[in-house]
């Protein structure tokens, strides 16, 4: 996950959480007061605070809110398109540079930043999506690229699909993720056999398969962790 602080509780206004945020670093500020600097000034009849505390309240926390779509986000009251636009913004920023990170070092010694990577491109999705970071032969992502998508109770990976689009990105490794949007990140008996299936087929032209995460909320569970691979 992200890092957040440690505490919501808001703290004394005449604090000053920017300057508190430049002397202190972003640690010491609450979601509360990252997100309201985020958003900038409030509305007539709310600050910042109170239109942060709102939103986080509405989503359940950080991690939900930032994966809220922008639809929904522009109808809480004082957001409208430019804060919700706001948002959605930022969230494709860490999540670009979180790819971008993984794709300057071998992904195994980086476990962290990919599985925050994954948390934030699958965990809000309504439906179930599959995904595969493509691999280089010093472990480093090349693409990552949704290749299934599904209704909210399954969705049909094919394993010639797969090896296809391992192919065209020259890719010696791949990472395989999908989230369960019931909630529940214990890989099914279903998950264990496709990625059984697909680990095979890859093997045929020398590709390997180093994990399989299913994301779930704030979860994600490794099959490689878990001796499933």
């Amino acid at each position: 996950m992200l890092p957040t602080a440690p505490s919501n509780v808001e703290a004394n206004p005449g604090e000053r959480p920017r300057e508190r945020l430049l002397a202190r670093g972003p640690g010491a500020l609450t979601d509360i007061e990252l997100l309201a600097l985020m958003l900038g000034n409030g509305v007539a009849g709310d600050s910042a605070l109170a239109l942060a505390r709102r939103a986080l309240e509405w989503a359940g926390g950080a991690a939900a809110l930032l994966g809220a779509a922008a639809d929904d986000l522009r109808r809480l009251r004082g957001f409208g398109p430019a804060r919700a636009a706001r948002l959605v913004a930022t969230r494709e920023f860490v999540r670009r540079g979180l790819l971008e990170e993984t794709a300057r070092r071998d992904v195994l010694g980086s476990p962290a930043a990919v599985r925050d990577y994954l948390q934030l491109t699958l965990a809000a999705l309504p439906h179930e999506a599959f995904l595969a970071l493509f691999l280089d032969s010093q472990n480093r992502v090349l693409a990552a690229r949704e290749l299934f998508r599904g209704t909210l109770a399954q969705t049909s990976v094919y394993p010639r699909e797969v090896v296809k689009a391992a192919l065209a990105e020259n890719a010696a490794g791949v990472i395989f993720a999908h989230n369960h949007p019931s909630g529940v990140a214990e890989p099914s008996r279903a998950d264990e056999l496709l990625t059984a299936s697909l680990k095979s087929a890859l093997a045929l032209v020398d590709i390997r398969t180093l994990d399989h995460f299913v994301v779930a909320g704030h979860r994600v569970v490794s099959f490689a962790e878990r001796g499933l691979l």
